[in-house]
């Protein structure tokens, strides 16, 4: 192949390498692209891809690669950069330029060394090449060093390459002036897809950090829904990895980018958002007459003063009639029915799966069996028709009307995401958010989509949502649930129509919900051994 072709070629590469680098979201992989582009259209037997740290003082080593000697660290290489290479300071104690070193002269002067012969050359300390050519029997020659200069002109790393082979023969050669020039251009290009991917991590880091600010707030509104905005999406992205696995069935089609993987997370932290907008003593009401305290003691105050009327009446009895024994015995009676009438309201407040029928009359009885004279010196009824509500909700600690409340959050959710100008990678943001308290059977809410009108992902979070709820252990008003437990009351979901049953499948099958309380639940809880059938 004449120059001219060969040149060609190497403009044609490069202009493939720039499409390709400005695609590339991972930022090890980004890395190590630009270093092996950059080696290839040179012919360079090795080379090193240095970034510019945060403060400004050091080349931080991220890419070493030498093919001749199969080395290989950083990028999507088993071994870490970390450790291995000191960074290379950029000035001395006293202040000067650290020139003498290569790498560090091309940073600070913005411009390109090329060096025909490393042990021959003046000017630099080439001290730790001959180290290593001693310690591995290898012959650095040439050198080609780099800067990456952004759109700002500012140096943002360094490309350094090592022993350009001739094409004629392989033997290592000086690095000629047209493969500088193609090196200049590629780490041009690379300097702006790095500084833009980069750019582009900050944005999403900060859109992640904000979007944990918001649950932070909830965190502090209410640290149970705090803890569990946090491991929602842990399992979410637990339960897609395992559905992004599966080859056989109705789920083996469905795969996950790396777009569709970072929509999904942004999803899943903000699934609850809208709890920003709930009244904290509803999402704490740990019993059913919690209010901004426990209204039970009220009620206790309220037994006390009957007591005490009683043991009045009781004196009085006895002064005016001198019944002592009857009077005592009828005292005794009626203590005794406060006590047994306490004791139930007691507990029945502190709700539950399921509240008996004759618990629910035993509650209205006893507002009708007493008459108290209240603070203001009126004769009134023992317990208010809010009490009563309350007291004989049949199931949890919520009333109706509080229910409603909590339920609105993922209305304020979804309205709260529909407002933000998403982009187009993370569209189906509010979709996936606000479709967790859907159900398979169309009986869910906020707007009753059945099965087929939701997307695999909010299905997903929908699974996800329930299993954290009745595992988690930070409920003020439930006990957490062992895994047996949770799993029977999951499969009961899946068989009533309330979710999906492929991906609960999966669930159980690869064994997510081991995964998931191996990391956030108490060895108490982790009782469940068998395989899932399905």
């Amino acid at each position: 192949m004449n120059t001219i072709d060969e040149l060609f070629l190497r403009f044609e590469q490069l202009n493939d390498i720039g499409a390709s680098l400005s695609h590339e979201r991972n930022l090890d992989r980004l890395l190590e692209k630009i270093l092996i582009a950059a080696k290839q259209i040179t012919r360079a037997d090795g080379g090193t891809l240095y970034l510019l740290t945060e403060d400004k003082t050091h080349l931080r080593f991220e890419i070493v690669r030498t093919d001749s000697l199969a080395i290989a660290f950083g990028g999507t290489s088993a071994q870490s950069t970390s450790g291995m290479f000191p960074d290379l300071p950029l000035y001395r104690a006293d202040g000067s330029a650290n020139d003498n070193m290569v790498a560090v002269y091309a940073a600070i002067t913005k411009t390109t060394v090329n060096i025909a012969d490393a042990y021959t050359a003046e000017g630099f300390d080439f001290y730790g090449t001959r180290q290593f050519d001693q310690r591995t029997g290898y012959r650095s020659t040439s050198f080609l060093t780099v800067p990456m200069k952004n759109h700002e002109n500012e140096i943002i790393g360094v490309l350094q390459l090592i022993n350009a082979t001739s094409e004629v023969d392989g033997q290592v050669t000086e690095f000629s002036l047209a493969a500088q020039r193609l090196a200049e251009s590629l780490a041009s290009q690379a300097a702006v897809a790095l500084t833009n991917r980069q750019l582009i991590q900050q944005m999403e880091g900060l859109f992640e950090a904000f979007i944990k600010l918001i649950n932070m707030a909830i965190d502090e509104k209410s640290p149970y829904t705090g803890g569990h905005c946090l491991r929602v999406p842990e399992l979410t992205m637990m339960l897609a990895d395992a559905v992004d696995a599966v080859s056989e069935g109705p789920l083996a089609a469905f795969k996950l980018t790396e777009n569709d993987r970072h929509e999904l997370r942004i999803a899943a932290l903000m699934h609850d958002c809208g709890k920003v907008t709930t009244p904290v003593h509803v999402v704490d009401k740990a019993t059913k007459l919690q209010t901004i305290f426990d209204r039970i003691q009220l009620i206790d105050t309220r037994f006390e003063v009957l007591r005490r009327d009683a043991e009045v009446r009781l004196w009085r009895r006895i002064a005016e009639n001198g019944e002592a024994d009857a009077a005592r015995a009828d005292y005794d009676d009626f203590c005794r029915q406060i006590e047994a009438d306490r004791g139930l309201l007691r507990q029945v407040n502190i709700g539950g799966e399921r509240m008996k029928d004759v618990d629910i009359e035993a509650v209205r009885a006893i507002a009708n069996r007493y008459r108290w004279r209240n603070e203001a010196g009126a004769e009134v009824a023992f317990l208010t028709d809010n009490e009563v509500d309350n007291l004989t909700i049949c199931a949890g600690t919520l009333t109706r009307e509080e229910r409603e409340i909590i339920n609105h959050h993922i209305v304020a959710t979804i309205k709260m995401l529909e407002q933000l100008p998403w982009p187009k990678h993370l569209k189906h943001v509010p979709e996936y958010a606000g479709g967790h308290h859907e159900r398979m059977d169309g009986k869910g809410y906020p707007k009753g989509l059945k099965r087929e009108q939701m997307s695999w992902q909010a299905r997903m979070m929908g699974i996800a949502d329930v299993f954290e709820a009745l595992t988690a252990k930070d409920r003020p008003y439930k006990e957490a649930l062992k895994l047996s437990q949770a799993l029977s009351i999951m499969n009961n979901f899946r068989n009533s129509g309330h979710l999906d049953p492929d991906l609960f499948d999966v669930f159980m099958s690869a064994e997510v919900y081991r995964k998931y309380g191996e990391k956030f639940l108490s060895a108490e809880q982790m009782d469940f051994s068998a395989k899932w059938p399905g």
